[in-house]
């Protein structure tokens, strides 16, 4: 079927992957991508694709109800995968507002448009399209040396960031519980890949280590997280959004725990390889820095269900997936410069402005 779907994010990090997958994979689909181009959105990410036939940019950001409502009269989408969210756990703390509004007032107003534009009309007795809302696996709080989160787990965030997440993800089951609104949630663990703005963990060690500068880790390095290759996200967000039970809720993970120091020195021992330096230079860097408040000691997903009823697994290690991601950021140091530089977002609003 010929389909209008609303991704929204879709010039960040796992959100242009997500298009670009769909794009690619579903060239009778027509792609709007909705995005405010904030520090984190960057359509470079989409350059090989921005003049495909089924791709549409929208430049809106969601927290405008009024811009969110027109973009659903112009395009009428039949569906919204909905991953546009302040996600940095650092900026939270000190700006948790800005987390307020694009996480939770965004979301409702996505929610409010979708449920003007999809009830079912007097002479229909069903609902139309489908919302499918990405989200966290930290909107769980935190876990001992031991067990996994599942999707009967109890919310807990602890930091202005989880909270806002778990905020939104409460309304979207609220909307689905009082309206009907057809839904599904996921709810990812640490993403990393290509593409990845260097405030993050994995980016931000590259790009040090690339320019010789200190590695940070908080602590004493033995926070541990559960990570995902992007493009295995990107495939799960397809399955769940065709596949997914309605009011379902999906949990995804890469089955691969990590402690923050042990990641930091496998990427230092590739790092050296792929730079063609003495075995234990990038380590040097290494320095550990004051903990940041109310750190979440462990995350750990279990993917069961997602991995059983729709047949999702990750597609590669931990291992291959850090030195695609180190060989894509080693081939494009140009846009790691360009990101860093704090000049991309004026040169892309000049290029979108252009168009």
């Amino acid at each position: 079927m010929n389909k209008t779907i609303i991704i929204t994010g879709g010039a960040g990090f796992i959100g242009s992957h997500v298009v670009r997958l769909f794009v690619k994979k579903y060239p009778h689909y027509t792609i709007v991508n909705l995005d405010a181009l904030t520090y984190a959105g960057n359509l470079e990410n989409l350059k090989d694709i921005e003049n495909s036939p089924n791709y549409i940019f929208e430049k809106a950001n969601i927290v405008d109800a009024a811009a969110v409502q027109t973009l659903f009269e112009k395009y009428q989408p039949d569906g919204v995968i909905h991953l546009a969210a302040e996600s940095h756990v650092d900026r939270s703390i000190t700006s948790p507002l800005d987390f307020v509004y694009t996480n939770v007032i965004g979301t409702v107003n996505l929610l409010n448009a979708a449920k003007d534009l999809w009830a079912p009309r007097p002479s229909e007795g069903a609902w139309r399209g489908r919302f499918h809302h990405v989200s966290t696996d930290e909107v769980y709080g935190a876990l001992g040396e031991t067990g996994f989160f599942t999707e009967e787990t109890k919310y807990d965030p602890h930091s202005p960031y989880s909270a806002s997440k778990a905020s939104s993800d409460h309304f979207v089951a609220a909307y689905a519980d009082t309206y009907g609104l057809p839904v599904v949630i996921t709810n990812c663990s640490n993403n990393y890949g290509p593409n990845h703005f260097p405030e993050k963990l994995i980016p931000l060690m590259i790009h040090n280590i690339i320019n010789n500068k200190p590695l940070p880790v908080y602590g004493d390095g033995k926070y541990t997280r559960d990570w995902l290759y992007v493009i295995d996200h990107a495939r799960a967000i397809d399955l769940v959004f065709h596949e997914g039970v309605t009011g379902g809720k999906y949990n995804v993970g890469g089955f691969n725990e990590w402690k923050n120091i042990d990641l930091v020195n496998l990427l230092c021992r590739q790092m050296d390889e792929k730079l063609r330096r003495p075995e234990g230079t990038s380590a040097q860097l290494i320095t550990f820095v004051k903990d940041r408040p109310g750190h979440d000691l462990r995350y750990a997903i279990d993917a069961t269900r997602i991995s059983k009823e729709l047949g999702w697994s990750p597609s590669v290690t931990f291992e291959e997936g850090l030195s695609k991601t180190i060989d894509w950021y080693l081939e494009n140091k140009e846009w790691l410069a360009h990101v860093t530089s704090g000049d991309y977002q004026q040169y892309y609003q000049q290029q979108y402005e252009k168009k």
